[in-house]
């Protein structure tokens, strides 16, 4: 990627920026072409095939045979594009951040409806390796 940038420090988040968009421009044209069924039918006749169509890297092609959402991110993914390939699975965007938070769904639907994540562990990386909380 090209700079380090501050906010590559914040632990669990991956920030969507110009140099993410280009290390995964195929892996997220290749989700957000599952928005029509009948790349749908066709990806879900034969992933493998239907993935050819999209010069992914090595790694990308792995996360989404693993359905593993986070390192899709890691990996240049969009959020949005990528929860059409979770919506194809039948995974709903509350799900789907359930999952991607380690929480569940319904820990993850209780955390929301009473106020969202506690601002507590929510600091730069650097920051926990000076508190030797990490």
């Amino acid at each position: 990627m090209g700079l380090k940038k501050d906010y590559e420090d914040i632990p669990g988040t991956f920030v969507f920026d110009a140099d993410r968009g280009r290390q995964g421009y195929h892996l997220n044209q290749f989700c957000i072409s599952l928005r029509r069924q009948e790349n749908r039918d066709a990806f879900n006749a034969d992933e493998e095939a239907y993935m050819d169509g999209y010069p992914m890297t090595p790694e990308q092609r792995q996360a989404v045979r693993d359905r593993d959402w986070n390192q899709m991110l890691a990996l240049g993914g969009n959020i949005y594009y990528t929860s059409k390939l979770a919506a194809n699975d039948g995974i709903n965007f509350q799900q789907l951040a359930g999952i991607m938070t380690g929480m569940g769904n319904e820990a993850y639907r209780k955390m929301m409806v009473e106020g969202g994540r506690p601002p507590e562990g929510n600091r730069y990386q650097h920051e926990w390796d000076e508190k030797g909380e990490n």
